[in-house]
């Protein structure tokens, strides 16, 4: 009968981690790496989440985790204090009395290869991937990526979109002709708005990401450039979960079980679809209301 093979300690799974996602490369003011935990102890158990709240802590520690891996820090600004009278503490205070660590891979799994930018473009089926935004020439990590599709419509691939990624409240929102032929694809997982100016001459046809504000949005399609996409951005960032998920598997085989937390951390609920106004609505202000 043979022996089960030893857990690694949190160290190990640590210098796994930060080897495919070098902390390192994170931005400046991002706060990545382990925040809670001792290198020494035993990891049989890993939960990966996008989210660090209070009810990620609770799924992990109630299922027996040994770590949690979050994409989202938990303090990314300088605090005073943690006890558990904050959602933070109480995050925090949770993880630490059920003895699981933390661990945050932030903007540092945004560029990296299966990171999550690529684990999104993968998720969609696109192919011929490469970065935005290089981080290097040459490189093939980066910001954002691009890449190709099956030729279809905007509104086809929309749909597509809505089905791969898991259902939110915000939904998929659309900027563009629903005809539009869409062969090239450029996105980034989380907000993205700031590679809009990049984007707006490129040969790519749609552009998805997270978090786009109107100004921005309505200026960028004032150029007649690439189609709009807006998905919930935890939805777009979990799609990464399930790649480390494998790493993990593939790293450690059996010495570690991981599981993807399929609670949904976005911060919206539902949502109320607006029919068609009433007869009485005046037709001068679309404000109920207004004087």
């Amino acid at each position: 009968m043979s022996t089960p093979a030893a857990p690694p300690t949190l160290a190990e799974v640590v210098d796994l981690l930060h080897g495919w996602y070098p902390p390192a490369t994170a931005d400046s003011w991002d706060a990545v790496g382990l925040a809670a935990g001792d290198p020494a102890t035993d990891v049989r158990r890993v939960l990966l989440a996008v989210d660090p709240t209070p009810e990620v802590a609770r799924e992990a520690v109630d299922w027996g985790a040994d770590l949690l891996v979050t994409h989202h820090p938990l303090f990314l600004a300088g605090v005073h204090g943690v006890a558990a009278t904050t959602p933070k503490g109480r995050t925090l205070h949770t993880l630490v009395t059920g003895d699981c660590a933390l661990l945050t891979a932030h903007t540092n799994a945004d560029q990296a290869s299966g990171g999550v930018s690529e684990s999104l473009a993968l998720a969609l089926g696109l192919t011929d991937l490469a970065p935005i935004l290089p981080a290097e020439d040459g490189a093939s990590t980066g910001t954002g990526r691009s890449g190709s599709v099956a030729p279809t419509t905007l509104r086809a691939f929309a749909e597509h979109v809505a089905a791969v990624l898991p259902s939110t409240a915000h939904g998929v929102r659309v900027s563009g002709d629903p005809d539009r032929p869409v062969r090239r694809v450029a996105l980034c997982g989380g907000a993205g708005d700031f590679l809009l100016d990049r984007l707006t001459a490129s040969d790519v046809d749609v552009y998805l990401t997270s978090d786009l504000r109107h100004h921005r949005a309505g200026e960028f399609r004032e150029h007649d450039g690439p189609a709009l996409v807006d998905v919930a951005h935890w939805a777009a960032e979990w799609t990464w979960l399930p790649v480390v998920q494998a790493r993990l598997a593939g790293a450690l085989g059996d010495r570690v079980e991981a599981r993807v937390s399929t609670r949904c951390t976005d911060p919206w609920q539902f949502r109320v679809e607006q029919g068609t106004p009433s007869a009485s609505t005046s037709q001068h202000s679309p404000i109920r209301g207004e004087r």
